[in-house]
């Protein structure tokens, strides 16, 4: 397998983005304390993120329609760069809220962006594979990104992180406008145009099972820290290893699914690791109290969560010809509103029936995102099958 340097450095990209979002949870305590909040009110920055990166990057995308994709990348990089900035150097919670917002509209438009070209930077047959490829970065920043940033933050203030992010994001930008070539992008599209293909049924259909499946990662791994110290009991010590070993996973899944969707097809794969999480979740919510079994439970619900994004990001991209990045954006949204609506799902299940419970909720919603992906992929072939019989009458 050829060693695709283009590829690499958007993954490395979307290393710092994911990073910049994922670490907020591990540093909440920090942040809440350092700007004199409680807790859940620094946890409305998480919200606003990804609300922000939600609705601000279809209207980014638009607005940029007649830029080439390396001029969107420096342009979603350079939105990041401002937050980045931002983040450490303006005091209080209102300033820190307006950089996540600017943060999130960055990394949405970048992340967008990216899984565009990247499927034009691949050989032929492994575009699947580069976009796994690019969102293998996500799945690091669990592994590393925020696992280093808790320990870095012992050690140093929190924002100290954020001016290290925004150094080696520097240096990104010259690498990506260096050796990223230019690749010409998409029509413009109006936003009552944009806003029409959610009014066809195979569009919005396709987003709410990418919702459903993010509203189920989102509401399991909001409390999956509570979950296990308080639910499988593991030591405050161990939890540290158990989440290093759970970010390893969400690197196995990233990795393993491209070869699995190019060799199976994409939506066997969507279909088949959403069955497998439910599986895992209903199993972890049967004998949660078995610290042997729920870690391992855990490592298969990650791994195939993981597993996801990159095959249904290819479908969606398919669906409506000429204007894959747009339903790229769409499908951008429409995870990130998974992720606001999960956490607040899950305090919902904590607080009226139990953190054991959490397992199970998250179990009912990927059982019927998994349903309707099922019956809307098999229609989709059938109907391909069909046209491709007619035109060869």
């Amino acid at each position: 397998m050829k060693f695709n340097s283009k590829i690499f450095i958007l993954t490395v990209i979307m290393f710092l983005m994911a990073t910049s979002q994922f670490i907020f949870v591990g540093i909440l305590d920090r942040i809440a304390t350092s700007i004199d909040v409680s807790v859940a009110t620094a946890g409305q920055l998480i919200t606003i993120f990804s609300l922000s990166n939600a609705i601000g990057t279809p209207l980014v995308m638009m607005a940029t329609a007649k830029l080439d994709l390396r001029k969107r990348l420096l342009l979603g990089m350079s939105i990041m760069l401002i937050g980045f900035i931002m983040t450490p150097t303006l005091p209080g919670f209102g300033f820190l809220a307006l950089s996540r917002i600017i943060t999130g509209i960055g990394s949405g438009f970048f992340t967008v962006t990216a899984f565009t070209m990247a499927p034009r930077l691949a050989a032929k047959g492994r575009e699947v594979s580069a976009i796994a490829d690019v969102a293998l970065g996500g799945s690091a920043a669990l592994v590393l990104g925020v696992p280093v940033g808790r320990i870095l933050t012992s050690t140093f203030e929190w924002p100290v992180l954020f001016w290290g992010l925004g150094t080696i994001l520097l240096f990104g930008i010259l690498m990506v406008s260096r050796v990223i070539p230019v690749v010409e992008g998409t029509r413009l599209v109006p936003l009552s145009e944009q806003l029409s293909f959610l009014r066809q049924s195979k569009v919005i259909i396709a987003l709410s099972i990418t919702f459903l499946m993010f509203l189920n990662y989102s509401l399991v791994n909001t409390f999956t820290t509570p979950f296990l110290t308080s639910v499988v009991n593991i030591s405050e010590e161990s939890v540290s290893a158990v989440l290093l070993v759970l970010g390893i996973s969400s690197v196995v899944g990233s990795k393993v699914t491209g070869m699995i969707s190019d060799r199976f097809g994409a939506a066997r794969t969507v279909v088949s690791v959403m069955i497998m999480q439910a599986i895992a979740l209903v199993l972890l919510f049967v004998i949660s109290e078995s610290a042997l079994m729920a870690i391992p439970l855990f490592m298969i619900w990650m791994t195939t969560a993981w597993m996801f994004a990159p095959p249904q990001n290819y479908l969606v991209s398919r669906l409506v010809p000429g204007v894959a990045a747009i339903m790229l954006s769409l499908n951008s949204s429409f995870t990130q509103f998974g992720f606001a609506a999960g956490a607040g799902v899950g305090g919902f299940v904590v607080e009226n029936f139990s953190l054991s419970a959490i397992p199970v909720a998250g179990a009912i919603v990927v059982i019927l995102g998994s349903s309707i992906a099922k019956f809307f992929y098999s229609r989709l072939a059938k109907e391909a099958s069909s046209e491709n019989e007619a035109s060869l009458k």
